[in-house]
């Protein structure tokens, strides 16, 4: 069948016929290609630029937020999960509590011996005696030159009349000494050294003092001094060893504990692994989780030693008063307080970090 071209057929159907210039303009729009495919020809090509899909960059502020953000909930729900399990919690901490106090309280106790040690050691002097020719202008004398040495931190002089009326009255032989017809003391000068001196140091003081003509006998007893410096030094080591053997102790139970919250949560971590999770976005709850058992060890470890040694105060200073002492039982301050707690929290974290760095190798994906 024979088409019939469109001009009949829009004749035949009653509508006008187009004109040249609307057969043209139709044409034109025929022979147009689309807009899109124009836009793609006339846009350069970047050299060596990758055609494809796009691969989006996050700032470093982005990171940070990003990281800081699961820090802070690593954080939030390892206490909420130590939290869900009181029973169980507070047991790690009353056992780290007691691993901390015991340390603490020998170095307060340490602390204390110290304190007492300084008082005997300030109270200590120097009995420096004269010979009998030295009149009183001469030991004035003798008395403001030894004043301007450093290591001296005070000298007293004690003429033969005061030195015999002291002891008149210290002795109760009075009457027999007002019989005596010449006065048989010599006179005295009384040195107090500088604090924080150690015996050798004191020792050296004391020759320097005897090589001075006008001196018969210097007297200083040292011995007491040495075995009180020998004392201390001993308690020192004996608490820096106590410390570190309670302190690998620490580390031991939060290990312990870490290890086996590793593995309740086996599974958690392989699916964490499978999807892309690296080994720090893994690890941080579980660190998290070392250092809340510290902290709360050391909080605990605080309270019992302030309620012990509040409860030894009143005892102790009844003691001291016997013996005529001002010395007062010293716990800890709130500034040590924090520092127990900050180094309990530490210790926590090292003991989480070396359990994790362990048992997360083991975890591996198949």
């Amino acid at each position: 069948m024979k088409r019939r071209p469109p001009s009949q057929d829009r004749r035949a159907s009653g509508a006008r016929p187009l004109t040249a210039a609307e057969r043209r303009r139709r044409e034109n729009l025929r022979a147009e290609p689309p807009r899109e495919s124009v836009r793609a020809e006339r846009e350069p090509r970047a050299p060596g630029r990758p055609q494809g899909a796009r691969q989006s960059q996050t700032s470093w502020r982005d990171r940070l937020e990003a990281w800081s953000a699961h820090h802070s909930t690593s954080a939030i729900e390892s206490l909420v999960r130590l939290l869900a399990t009181p029973l169980q919690s507070l047991m790690t901490w009353l056992v780290l509590a007691i691993a901390l106090a015991l340390p603490a309280a020998l170095f307060v106790v340490f602390s204390n011996l110290q304190n007492i040690g300084y008082a005997w050691e300030d109270s200590s002097q120097i009995s420096v005696y004269l010979k009998p020719g030295v009149d009183d202008p001469q030991a004035q004398a003798l008395r403001l030159r030894w004043s301007q040495r450093i290591e001296v931190a005070d000298v007293t002089y004690i003429n033969p009349g005061q030195a015999l009326e002291e002891f008149k009255a210290g002795s109760g032989l009075g009457s027999l000494l007002d019989q005596l017809k010449e006065n048989p003391l010599p006179g005295v000068l009384l040195v107090k050294p500088k604090p924080d001196q150690d015996p050798t140091q004191l020792e050296s003081l004391q020759q320097a003092l005897a090589a001075e003509p006008m001196v018969t006998e210097v007297q200083l007893d040292l011995l007491w001094l040495k075995r009180l410096h020998q004392f201390i030094g001993i308690a020192e080591r004996f608490v820096v060893a106590l410390a570190i053997l309670l302190a690998l102790g620490v580390l031991l139970v939060i290990g312990n504990t870490i290890r086996m919250a590793i593995e309740a949560r086996r599974d958690e971590i392989l699916v964490m692994k499978l999807i892309g999770a690296t080994d720090a976005y893994v690890r941080r709850p579980f660190l998290y989780t070392g250092l809340w058992y510290g902290v709360g060890g050391g909080i605990i470890a605080s309270i019992i030693l302030a309620i012990g040694f509040g409860w030894l105060a009143a005892p102790v200073a009844q003691l001291a008063d016997l013996y005529q002492s001002q010395f007062r039982l010293q716990g800890l301050d709130l500034f040590e307080s924090l520092q127990l707690v900050l180094i309990a929290g530490l210790t926590g974290l090292l003991g989480a970090w070396i359990a994790v760095a362990r048992h997360l190798y083991q975890i591996q994906p198949r």
